[in-house]
């Protein structure tokens, strides 16, 4: 099975044969591991952090590049249920963040700091969905 924690080298093709020219909000869809997975040799294997505050570790390393690139945290909230999707998935962080354009996220995720504070989050998760959108119209109707 997999652990979704990662984009595939396929997704993240089709990820960047997006436009790139206009703001994104990614989903964000994540279940901790109880305890840390850290790699073998990395300074933080064996500290018996859990995987929430490895995530931790993971959001204040990375704050000053998002804040560098102007991405932002525009929603965040906490999971109670799913009325309409599998029974068996549960979130402990779900959360929209919003980049000024798909160029700002490509720049996050090839940023030397980022690529090393990613470990972080490898360690921390157990499963996770990101999904990119395109920012639409908001109001008073479904449709």
């Amino acid at each position: 099975m997999n652990a979704y924690v990662d984009p595939e080298r396929e997704q993240f093709e089709a990820f960047k044969t997006l436009d790139r020219d206009h703001p994104i909000e990614m989903l964000n869809l994540v279940k901790f591991r109880t305890d840390a997975a850290y790699p073998e040799g990395h300074e933080k294997a064996g500290a018996g952090l859990s995987g929430a505050e490895a995530y931790r570790l993971y959001g204040a390393e990375t704050a000053p590049i998002i804040a560098r690139l102007g991405a932002s945290i525009v929603w965040r909230g906490s999971f109670q249920t799913t009325l309409i999707g599998p029974r068996d998935e549960t979130w402990d962080e779900v959360f929209v963040a919003r980049y000024p354009t798909a160029h700002a996220f490509l720049e996050m995720v090839t940023d030397p700091v980022y690529r090393n504070a990613v470990v972080h989050r490898q360690a921390a998760v157990e499963t996770s969905r990101l999904i990119r959108c395109a920012p639409g119209k908001v109001g008073k109707a479904f449709g």
